[in-house]
């Protein structure tokens, strides 16, 4: 064990903990928990999904460790404290480190074929072009059971280093996983977009069968993760919004054990934001529902216009928050939801793509969403994620933030 990793980590520790334990964490949690059950409440913030590479300037983000697990632990604790001294909005820093357990062979279908294009090399959002690895009906026999492979002597190894340098600190925990559900997404990442769309037209048959035969894997998936115990009821986020519940986990949870119905899942189907009504419930609803309705509670939604979808969705008692991409109509999302669900905001991130940030824009943006919301007593959050570039301009984080927690009067 490196001496200089372990005086860095400590240190670091002892600064995480200082802020994790400050009263303000605890009330923020409970906040969340509040807004998770639809009781009323003043909006709630959150930034998600960051262009590191354009902050990775800063010195506080600069990593000193060398071991690689000492390194993902340090990047941890330092992102999390980079995010409450510049912009904290209503994150909540836990005050106990979580530790991923090591999960492999969750995929279903086969592996990806694509070509990328980098706009930037230091950043991790490149644009794909996919090929179609699913053209054909036999094509489909390669849609089999994955099987997850797990590592407990990994996994407890970590553990107990994480517990040698910081366990007298701040407490640390393995973490599992949530599940994503979003079905067509992936099928999307095996075919392109075009094939998709033009098969709902021209094989429709083909696409329903297909989509049956991944819904049947990710319900193998599911068995498996849960025979693994690889569920966690007490992740913080869902999909980048703040997954506090005094909901979860379920009636009859044994700690350490989590069923389905004790955590959080997340869905979407983004390519179908295109689609009609009555095609969305075809390929979407009616094929997902087996899968979604075993969870707890369910996110649902993503960067897809989904406003005119919202009455399909009632179909699916366990979604509780529902994705309002820029594209959606605001006012009809706030009417249609009427109160059943947490209105979850996603802002327009290409406000902050620019080299000047319009802070009338995105003032008027936000407070037209809140506005629309109260007026239909509908719980609404501001999830400001895929913020893919701000132009190496990282003030403009915080700048939005300042502009979001004025809006929603905290």
């Amino acid at each position: 064990m490196a001496t200089t990793d372990t005086s860095v980590l400590r240190e670091l520790a002892s600064v995480y903990m200082d802020v994790a334990t400050l009263d303000h964490q605890a009330e923020t949690a409970a906040l969340w928990a509040r807004h998770n059950s639809l009781q009323p409440g003043r909006p709630l913030v959150l930034i998600d999904q960051l262009p590191w590479n354009e902050l990775a300037a800063a010195d506080e983000l600069a990593l000193r460790c060398e071991d690689p697990f000492h390194r993902s632990l340090e990047w941890y604790m330092r992102t999390r404290l980079y995010q409450w001294r510049h912009f904290p909005v209503d994150m909540v820093v836990d005050p106990v480190i979580a530790i991923p357990k090591i999960v492999a062979g969750n995929t279903i279908g086969p592996t990806i074929e694509e070509d990328v294009a980098v706009a930037d090399s230091t950043n991790e959002i490149v644009s794909h072009r996919y090929h179609d690895r699913l053209s054909e009906p036999a094509d489909l026999e390669s849609i089999t059971d994955t099987t997850v492979i797990v590592d407990p002597a990994g996994d407890r190894r970590h553990l107990e280093e994480a517990q040698a340098i910081l366990g007298d600190i701040v407490p640390v925990r393995l973490s599992g996983v949530s599940m994503h559900c979003g079905v067509w997404d992936r099928i999307v990442q095996l075919r392109g977009a075009e094939p998709v769309l033009l098969d709902c037209i021209d094989r429709p048959e083909f696409q329903l069968d297909m989509m049956h035969r991944f819904v049947a894997a990710y319900l193998d998936l599911l068995d498996q993760l849960e025979a693994l115990d690889l569920l966690d009821p007490y992740l913080p986020l869902i999909h980048c919004t703040g997954a506090y519940t005094d909901e979860l986990p379920a009636v009859g949870y044994v700690p350490g054990h989590a069923r389905p119905r004790d955590v959080w899942a997340f869905g979407m189907a983004q390519i179908l934001g295109a689609v009609s009504p009555a095609m969305y419930d075809e390929f979407e609803v009616e094929p997902i529902k087996p899968l979604l309705d075993r969870f707890g509670l369910v996110y649902y939604g993503c960067c897809d216009p989904i406003d005119r979808k919202i009455p399909l969705l009632r179909k699916l008692p366990t979604v509780r928050k529902i994705s309002v991409s820029p594209w959606a109509d605001k006012a009809l999302c706030a009417d249609l939801m009427a109160g059943d669900y947490v209105y979850s905001a996603k802002p327009n991130p290409a406000f902050l793509a620019g080299d000047h940030l319009d802070e009338d824009l995105v003032r008027r943006d936000l407070a037209e969403t809140v506005r629309l919301c109260q007026a239909h007593d509908t719980v609404c959050e501001l999830i400001l994620k895929d913020v893919s570039t701000v132009s190496y301009h990282p003030q403009n984080l915080a700048t939005w933030a300042n502009i979001a927690m004025a809006v929603v009067g905290a």
